[in-house]
């Protein structure tokens, strides 16, 4: 029985505090409704100070997803079951009838793929003229000659392999017989004694006894003696002329060079290109180690079962995983504004202009009546603390406060000296490189054809944030160049100031930052100082986006 697939509760990239803290605790209030499985993910790198909480609270950081895309381990993977190189071309023929399927795959005893057969190769197979030394070529074995002739291996080792001579059909003369046959030949023939005796001595390697016809103890005897295979079976000569060719393995036919295969991992967009390209009906799918899993083809990709995504933190396609796209969403939890998200069908959209996502998770455990563990309540009660800068950002409402205080009691802790330490592990920049920084906290907007991104940094101290600054200033122009962004803003954020000093690069962001803030911002010619501008979310976004409507 296949396992339950989870929903994954996921928030923005280069994730936050809160989008962090939002996606444990919501998947852990879903699972407590009892209706599915759900899974905490994340879409970046966690920063420090979500390091530090987790820590603090003994939780486990949320595994990374890079995408959400379908991929092929979602399709319905059709299990196939693999063949081995030595069966029979009859075998694998009637293999496939009973499966109703026009490829095989052959398998290796620890489950590798070794190649496949589809069945023009077996018709192919039937209808070529091969000589007469042909299942010496293929290295026939003699049981798939006795099981293919519906026959038994009377005398010699049925596991052997015919692997010289040729393959003849006796006269009834045995005078004639010696003009033929040569050493290690496999001779076709009847019930004659004279006959069977003949062949033997001539060294044949294997006599097929036709029509069941019974074969003496001395005949046996001979052939023991002299190493010759004795194969009866109940068809005529004619017949076993003509199906002999049938009992030769796979291996001597199966495709092994340029195959098309898949693994579980990659995804549906890549594979469906591939497909487009090939002639292919069946294609192997192959699991991280390399071992055969299944089947699909194009029409497995019709009924695809998308991965289910619950999004919190935003709502903004640009700040979404990759592959969004390709997944299905069931929810979006955030207190952002309205973005550019399209979903394919209805979903449960929960969205309150409150200053963090974690307070609107807490109302929801209070709603259904769903006790808040402990560190739970601590991850909650930190994300409120972050997003809201301790209650200093314009974006704190009276009820992200006294979510707070409730979170804080039910966790145990003091709110003043946990956001201090929380701060402070956020802001220990001296190790980290340019890209660390920034990424802790950078997002992507769009505005009248124009993309930008921003980036938040928040310390304890000037000194702290003039260090980073000038780790900064020379990357975030390269940072713009590479995601081929107009603008990119980084807001540095004094806590115990309530303000910021906004850097930038791209042409014109100096004239739309001014133009934002109507010249309110002091000019530092390489930033604007803002007083008492500590939000992204209230404070920067909408004054820049209007900016740039009304350039």
């Amino acid at each position: 029985m296949e396992k339950e697939k989870s929903v994954w509760v996921i928030g923005h990239k280069n994730p936050d505090t809160d989008s962090i803290c939002a996606a444990i605790a919501y998947a852990e209030l879903k699972n407590k409704a009892g209706k599915g499985r759900y899974e905490a993910r994340r879409a970046g790198q966690i920063n420090e100070e979500s390091k530090y909480v987790l820590e603090h609270f003994g939780i486990p950081s949320p595994a990374y997803v890079s995408d959400v895309g379908a991929q092929v381990k979602d399709i319905e993977i059709r299990k196939t079951t693999g063949i081995s190189s030595n069966l029979s071309l009859k075998t694998a023929w009637e293999t496939m009838k009973a499966q109703n399927v026009v490829t095989l795959p052959i398998t290796s005893g620890t489950g590798l793929l070794e190649g496949l057969i589809i069945t023009g190769d077996i018709a192919t197979s039937y209808m070529d003229v091969y000589d007469n030394r042909i299942l010496a070529k293929a290295r026939t074995q003699y049981k798939n000659i006795a099981e293919t002739l519906e026959g038994e291996v009377l005398t010699g080792n049925a596991h052997g392999y015919f692997i010289k001579g040729k393959v003849v059909a006796a006269t009834e003369s045995p005078e004639l017989m010696e003009e033929y046959i040569e050493d290690d030949d496999m001779v076709i023939l009847g019930n004659r004694y004279e006959v069977q005796l003949c062949a033997i001595e001539m060294n044949a390697s294997c006599i097929i006894v036709c029509s069941d016809a019974k074969v003496s103890r001395t005949i046996q005897k001979l052939a023991e003696d002299r190493g010759c295979v004795i194969i009866t079976t109940p068809y005529d000569t004619y017949t076993v002329a003509r199906l002999i060719n049938q009992s030769m393995p796979v291996k001597y036919f199966m495709r092994r060079e340029n195959l098309v295969t898949f693994e579980t991992e990659e995804y549906v967009d890549d594979v469906r290109e591939i497909m487009s390209k090939e002639r292919h009906r069946d294609f192997p799918v192959l699991d991280e180690e390399g071992k055969y899993v299944g089947m699909i083809s194009r029409r497995n990709l019709l009924n695809m079962k998308r991965k289910q995504i619950i999004l919190v933190d935003h709502n903004e396609k640009t700040q979404a995983v990759d592959g969004i796209d390709g997944a299905e969403i069931l929810e979006i939890i955030d207190h952002h504004r309205l973005g550019s998200l399209e979903t394919i069908s209805p979903v449960f959209f929960r969205n309150q202009p409150l200053g963090c996502t974690s307070t609107i998770i807490y109302q929801m455990y209070q709603e259904q009546g769903v006790e808040i563990p402990k560190n739970i309540a601590g991850l909650l009660c930190s994300a409120i603390i972050s997003d809201t800068l301790m209650f200093r950002s314009p974006t704190c409402t009276q009820v992200d406060k006294q979510a707070a205080e409730a979170l804080a009691e039910l966790a145990g802790l003091v709110i003043e000296e946990h956001a201090k330490k929380m701060f402070q592990a956020g802001s220990n920049f001296g190790a980290k490189s340019a890209e660390e920084i920034l990424f802790q906290d950078f997002k992507t907007f769009s505005a009248e054809e124009v993309e930008f991104g921003v980036g938040q940094l928040s310390a304890m101290s000037e000194e702290e944030l003039q260090v980073v600054k000038k780790k900064l200033i020379p990357y975030i122009e390269q940072v713009r160049s590479e995601r081929s962004l107009d603008m990119v803003y980084v807001m540095l954020t004094n806590i115990l100031e309530e303000s910021s000093e906004l850097i930038f690069v791209g042409e014109s962001a100096k004239e739309a930052a001014e133009r934002a803030f109507h010249g309110h911002g002091l000019d530092r010619g390489d930033s604007l100082w803002l007083e008492g501008v500590v939000s992204r979310k209230k404070q920067l976004i909408p004054a820049l986006m209007l900016a740039l409507q009304e350039k």
